[in-house]
């Protein structure tokens, strides 16, 4: 059976791609985007215009991660391996290659301003990933094109500081000798650079704010941004998922205290600033409802928004 066969067989048997997120991603191909994996596609290749327009519109994410890109080529580029790093729509906007490369992986169309969404080309490292929203390895024959088979791809997806899929960094090669064991080492490798690129943009998002690690025990970075009165202003993925955070829960306010139950630290604060910053916790604990935090704290509403005006608290 040959692989456009194979990619028939197995995405039309119901169970299968209700198990397999390779065959899922098959069958979307067919019933989602229309394409057949005996089709000689190319990746859709931007215009000069287009192109430069997608690289306007992630200035940050590209300056963000330019020192990773040059880092995690300096480790693989030598093993033949070409990096990409696409915006949310898989379109890639920076690329690392060894010169020598460059014709092969030019003509698969892995270079800059080209499109490697799932629509595009179907299974691949980063459109899968995008779709997925996780890390993938795409090894050889489970790409959807039987033109692709040649190319085993590691992908990891980036999130912005509110969470969301804005990214994706890929390792590729086509060479015949890299093995499931080498593209599972080359995953790790592009996971560890998704995270801090991930790091590198919630910080620079809240440039002005105490940043907070929560022990999360895994790859991805679970950071708090923290305002000086100890409420939490924003959280990464993890840390939303670790915490029970969501975008509600963040605009309410909550103290970090609270999420994290440790008493908040208040060096160097004079004792104005200190009152202000309780004040804030006790009202964001009864939800901005005055009289409930009044009672919380033993004094009369009116006694409470004197405080508030004082402390110029909203």
């Amino acid at each position: 059976m040959n692989h456009s066969d194979h990619v028939h067989a197995v995405a039309h048997h119901g169970s299968a791609a209700a198990s397999s997120p390779v065959a899922a991603s098959w069958r979307r191909c067919f019933t989602v985007h229309g394409i057949s994996p005996e089709e000689a596609r190319s990746p859709l290749r931007l215009s000069e215009q287009e192109f430069h327009a997608a690289r306007e519109k992630s200035s940050q994410l590209i300056e963000e991660a330019q020192g990773e890109l040059d880092r995690l080529f300096l480790t693989v580029g030598k093993a033949g391996c070409c990096l990409l790093l696409t915006d949310g729509n898989g379109i890639a906007l920076e690329r690392r290659g060894a010169s020598g490369d460059d014709k092969d992986f030019r003509g698969l169309g892995l270079w800059s301003g080209t499109v490697w969404s799932e629509a595009s080309v179907g299974t691949n490292g980063i459109g899968t990933a995008i779709a997925d929203e996780r890390a993938v390895v795409i090894y050889r024959d489970q790409h959807f094109l039987s033109c692709n088979t040649g190319l085993s791809c590691a992908t990891a997806p980036i999130r912005d500081h509110l969470g969301r899929i804005t990214a994706a960094i890929d390792i590729s090669t086509c060479r015949d000798d890299a093995g499931e064991m080498a593209m599972m080492l080359l995953s790790q490798a592009v996971r560890d650079s998704a995270a801090r690129i991930e790091a590198n943009l919630f910080r620079r998002a809240f440039s002005g704010a105490r940043i907070l690690l929560v022990p999360d025990g895994k790859s991805s970075p679970a950071l708090l941004a923290i305002d000086r009165d100890d409420l939490v202003l924003g959280a990464t993925r993890a840390a939303r998922l670790r915490l029970n955070l969501d975008d509600r829960r963040i605009a309410n306010g909550v103290p970090a205290a609270d999420l994290l139950d440790e008493a908040p630290t208040m060096q160097g604060e004079d004792l104005a600033d200190a009152e202000r910053a309780a004040l804030r916790r006790v009202l964001s604990r009864a939800s901005g409802n005055v009289s409930l935090a009044a009672d919380t704290l033993g004094i009369s509403r009116a006694t409470l928004y004197r405080k508030m005006k004082k402390l110029s608290i909203d």
